[in-house]
């Protein structure tokens, strides 16, 4: 399918704890980066639905307030509330789809662009094994937006502190430092996990873009056939380690099923 922003990002996931224990694992994966514009045309794709069960599959209710209201308009009225002008500009997800129906995303991200395509502000979106969600919408700082062809190629760092609870093994008394290198030919994704003594744990993912088509749909299923559930087994089995290398299980707090932090646009992040 010619022309789509949309497209597979196919790459390696990596979890690095550093403290109190090392820890360490990377897998292969293939993230989807979503146009919000382009869903009807991927419903096309023979083996990918829109809303529909397929092998592949996209279902709005997986990301944003879980509600039936459109996800790009739920994001266009964040924005706005957010005092965000992003216009009628792309909404672009990286996120895994559904497979065979399921699927669990630790973390999706939002690209918001405005209407000449410039990127304007970042949304992390981070799920917990607890059927919980939060979001964090960074917006971009005036010199991040003007940087590189059309804003989109600069290497990207914001930061923002940990509001939301994800591992039983991290404190919440921790803060992020995310560098992004938006998606083109490559994406990338790392989040470095600091507390007071310094950085404590990393994760990334990178990846190569692949045209979507139905070949390549084919072909990132046979690469792997079972990402989503070896998504969600892999996370236990890695805290099923930790637990066996004595990390002590930290409590949970209350926490809404959805809600969205605004962080101030932040630049250059001081290296760890």
């Amino acid at each position: 399918m010619a022309n789509l922003a949309s497209a597979i990002y196919r790459g390696t996931v990596m979890h690095r704890r550093l403290r109190p224990v090392a820890h360490r694992f990377r897998y292969a994966v293939s993230a989807w980066l979503f146009d919000l514009d382009e869903l009807a045309q991927l419903d096309r794709l023979r083996l990918f639905s829109n809303e529909r069960f397929n092998l592949f599959s996209f279902y709005a209710r997986d990301h944003g307030d879980g509600s039936d209201t459109p996800l790009k308009q739920q994001i266009k009225t964040l924005l706005a509330e957010q005092g965000v002008d992003t216009g009628d500009g792309a909404i672009r997800l990286l996120c895994y789809p559904r497979m065979f129906g399921y699927v669990f995303n630790p973390l999706s991200v939002f690209y918001c662009h405005d209407e000449t395509d410039k990127l304007r502000a970042i949304i992390y979106e981070v799920s917990n094994t607890f059927s919980q969600r939060h979001a964090y919408l960074i917006p971009l700082a005036a010199s991040q937006v003007d940087a590189g062809e059309g804003g989109s190629r600069a290497m990207l760092q914001q930061q923002c502190d940990k509001l939301f609870y994800v591992s039983p093994f991290m404190p919440m008394q921790t803060h992020y430092r995310f560098r992004l290198l938006p998606p083109a030919e490559q994406v990338t994704v790392l989040i470095q996990q600091h507390d007071t003594e310094g950085r404590v744990f990393d994760a990334s993912f990178s990846g190569r873009r692949v045209a979507l088509d139905n070949r390549a749909v084919l072909k990132t299923f046979l690469r792997h056939p079972l990402m989503t559930l070896k998504v969600i087994v892999g996370i236990h089995w890695e805290a099923l380690r930790l637990w066996r290398k004595g990390m002590a299980i930290q409590p949970r707090p209350e926490q809404p099923r959805y809600q969205v932090t605004r962080i101030d646009a932040q630049v250059g992040v001081p290296g760890s």
